[in-house]
């Protein structure tokens, strides 16, 4: 093997591929049936697969995380650093990705060959998806939950009835403090703050008694769906009509994907476009609402605060939420994108689902917010009195708005059919990234038994997933969240950044999607140069030096997690990305060359059947595929090795 010294420059030395003038790649027209994938398979339709990222790609936390950050960060002032951090890290990430799956037609792990040394980034990813695609599809079971239950004439959560066993603490309105008052002679007597205040009398500084209290619906999503345990410590039993809807989503799930993306894809003509009717028509009835303008106003409107710009903190959450919002580094962009033909134009798709992804956590605001500004009206509060986030905004905030509607149930029905078919497409694409990178792994053993394979793996999931539907659920669910969807990501997308436009090289990589989608001028290629070399990597360097400064443990509500949960999360973090610096360590060991340079060299060059996966679109650059004789179009898989 020809030793190198390794090169992180923008002119790898990894390029170890001659350039001849005419690899001109073929643009969109000419995509024809030579770019079938039979091994692999293709999308039946670039509609199919736009439709899928873009259901992939738009999740819970278009309605329930976006909203509540656009308004906290100073209204539609927050529009300017959302937009700038989706040009500058969004975009280009995405675009990063696409492309590298794309090119490759591999998943997660396998396309790796490009950067051996780095195959660890691609079991982090999927190892991180895991445990997302296990966790998350609880958040499916609670919304399949209130989805049935607002099958009923008067939705169970409208007031504190003593059926599902509310107790003395629920009230539809805030109950009055108390006053413990001294008497003469040494007595206490508890009276009530208003008569006080009605008889002209004061409540003593230190006396005033505080009466618990929780909403209709607030007690009914602790006490009947989730039947809440005091803290993580106490596991509880496993609810059972959880559990049900849990199996009902994982069996949606798994009968979507049974036939991989031929039956997924069509399934998504549904699930991907009928989340935007429903927005539609809740925004229709929302904005026809007393008060709605008010909460419009408060979200995006004339009450943006444009001082909140120079506060780094709302570029922060600018940064995160773009980041986390299209998805990037959990492997799923470069699994769908491996199933397009070679010759698809990348480029427009990304420019089309960034924007639709992005536009759409806007419109979403315009939904919540209308039927919050009326629900404030009702109970003559300001608006960010009823504004949250997260879990309190879709089962507890949200649900008590529609029920000061007429028809609530009606509402109710469409409200929680959008969330499941919103969660749904996420699911689809987080378990397809899975099946995928074992598929590409073990190819002759597995892909004749890819039914087999679903089952296996949704009934192991599903057991996996009774943990978050026990009476401590909630919190198990809300330490995944707070650690795995959090640093990992980000430490995957900046390896990804590096491994590519550092050591494999950025104009080796740039001459890559040339080969797919034709040609471009310096100019156009100067503005992802600087993004993928320096801009990006700075931006997600700096939210994650920020994020680890400003750690907090996580909690829920007012309950605080034990220490032992805040060491569990960590060592989460820890086995997901443990797998980066072990594969890394065992390639430079196992790599030829007599110094470490040589080694680390010969681990960073790209594996000799790295590039286009068909013979027809390997060109002069990447020449046969080694092993053609036995199997023209097969893909020598990179073993990962043992440790």
């Amino acid at each position: 093997m020809n030793q190198r010294e390794l090169a992180l420059s923008d002119f790898s030395q990894n390029d170890h591929q001659t350039y001849p003038p005419d690899y001109t790649a073929v643009t969109n027209e000419h995509v024809g049936e030579s770019d079938e994938n039979v091994e692999r398979g293709n999308w039946s339709s670039k509609t199919e697969y736009l439709l899928s990222m873009i259901g992939y790609a738009v999740g819970f936390g278009n309605v329930w995380r976006f909203p509540y950050l656009a308004y906290r960060n100073g209204g539609g002032a927050f529009l300017i650093p959302y937009t700038l951090m989706l040009a500058l890290a969004g975009i280009p990430m995405f675009f990063l990705e696409c492309s590298f799956g794309q090119f490759a037609s591999l998943g997660p792990v396998a396309v790796w060959k490009a950067v051996p040394m780095l195959q660890g980034v691609g079991i982090a990813m999927v190892l991180v998806i895991t445990l997302a695609n296990i966790s998350y599809n609880c958040i499916l079971a609670y919304s399949l939950y209130y989805f049935f239950a607002s099958f009923q004439s008067l939705l169970p959560w409208a007031d504190c009835f003593s059926w599902w066993g509310a107790d003395e603490t629920c009230s539809r309105t805030p109950k009055d403090p108390l006053c413990n008052l001294t008497l003469d002679g040494g007595y206490f007597e508890i009276v009530n703050t208003t008569w006080l205040h009605v008889n002209n009398g004061t409540c003593p500084n230190g006396s005033e008694i505080n009466v618990p209290h929780q909403g209709p619906s607030e007690q009914y999503w602790d006490k009947v769906v989730l039947r809440r345990t005091s803290s993580m410590d106490e596991t509880g039993e496993i609810v059972w009509y959880l559990a049900l809807c849990l199996l009902l989503a994982r069996m949606i799930v798994g009968a979507a994907l049974s036939k991989g993306i031929k039956s997924s894809g069509k399934v998504v003509y549904f699930t991907a476009t009928f989340p935007y009717v429903l927005l539609t028509i809740l925004l229709i009835r929302g904005v026809t609402l007393e008060g709605a303008d008010k909460g419009i106003d408060f979200y995006i409107g004339s009450q943006s605060d444009f001082s909140k710009l120079a506060d780094a903190e709302v570029w922060k959450d600018a940064a995160t939420q773009i980041f986390f919002s299209i998805s990037v580094g959990w492997g799923s962009l470069i699994t769908l994108s491996s199933y397009n033909k070679f010759h698809n134009n990348c480029y427009t798709d990304t420019i089309i689902v960034c924007v639709v992804n992005c536009a759409t956590s806007v419109f979403a605001g315009f939904v919540i917010f209308s039927i919050l500004g009326h629900m404030a009206h009702v109970q003559d509060k300001p608006v960010s009195e009823v504004a949250q986030s997260g879990f309190s905004l879709v089962f507890i905030a949200y649900p008590e708005a529609l029920t000061q509607l007429s028809w609530a149930p009606f509402w109710s029905i469409l409200f929680f059919l959008m969330m499941i078919t919103l969660g749904l497409d996420t699911q689809f694409g987080g378990l397809e990234t899975i099946l995928t990178a074992l598929l590409d792994q073990f190819p002759k053993f597995l892909r004749s038994k890819r039914l087999y394979l679903i089952i296996g793996v949704c009934f192991l999931f599903y057991f996996l997933g009774l943990l978050f539907v026990t009476q401590a659920g909630i919190y198990w669910l809300n330490v995944v969240d707070h650690f795995c969807a959090g640093w990992v990501l980000i430490i995957i997308a900046l390896l990804e950044l590096i491994g590519l436009n550092w050591i494999y090289g950025v104009n080796r990589f740039i001459k890559d999607i040339e080969m797919m989608i034709g040609e471009r001028n310096w100019l156009f290629w100067l503005w992802w140069r600087a993004c993928w070399i320096f801009i990006s990597p700075c931006l997600l360097a700096a939210v994650l030096i920020w994020s680890l400064a400003t750690f907090t443990p996580p909690t829920y509500g007012p309950v605080e997690y034990p220490v032992w949960a805040t060491a569990l999360g960590w060592c989460m973090i820890i086995f997901c990305i443990m797998w980066i610096p072990i594969i890394a360590i065992v390639r430079v060991v196992k790599a030829e060359g007599s110094t470490l340079c040589q080694k680390i060299s010969a681990a960073c060059t790209s594996a000799p059947d790295w590039g286009p996966y068909l013979e027809q679109h390997r060109g002069k650059r990447y020449g046969k595929r080694p092993d053609s004789t036995q199997a023209s179009n097969q893909v020598k898989l990179l073993a990962i090795p043992e440790v």
